[in-house]
């Protein structure tokens, strides 16, 4: 077996990948995120979002993109570190990175079976579900895990320096 870094794609080797998992009758999972300090939310999501079926993508946002989204402040974790954490974990299939504010483009090109948000999400919001929904896939949301921010991480980190900690 390769590095688990062999797991970070471009956009032509993951549908290659998806073509061939979608021959073999298995179902793709895909969802995306920032992803800025990987935590126990993220992790249990991530988790919980492949056992919905047989190969997860993760689509991760490009640094650019992340600033565009979240602020100038952001990210705290550069996109190849984020990229690489994810692929590290066990229940991660495929990792891509997009430079898109979000991964329309990409959803339209893979087609995945399953698309996966969090439940902080209302359906009619979810970016792709209509091209998920039209090609016979479903789109679920995950329950939001109380306790676990990357912004919450943050903001503690900032006051605990701020008390001289």
């Amino acid at each position: 077996m390769g590095s688990y870094r062999s797991k970070i794609k471009t956009l032509p080797e993951l549908k290659m990948e998806c073509e061939r998992i979608k021959s073999q009758g298995r179902k793709i999972v895909f969802t995306n995120g920032c992803f800025d300090i990987l935590h126990p939310g993220h992790t249990r999501y991530l988790e919980e979002a492949r056992a919905l079926g047989d190969y997860l993508i993760v689509a991760v946002n490009s640094d650019r993109s992340v600033k565009g989204i979240k602020g100038p402040h952001r990210p705290v974790t550069p996109q190849e570190a984020r990229a690489e954490l994810l692929a590290a974990l066990s229940f991660v299939d495929a990792v891509i990175i997009f430079d898109e504010p979000d991964p329309y483009r990409l959803i339209k090109e893979l087609v995945p079976h399953i698309l996966v948000k969090g439940g902080d999400w209302a359906e009619d919001e979810i970016i792709g579900a209509d091209i998920v929904k039209a090609a016979g896939g479903t789109v679920a949301r995950i329950p939001y895990i109380e306790g676990f921010s990357t912004t919450a991480i943050i903001r503690r980190i900032a006051k605990n320096f701020d008390s001289g900690v």
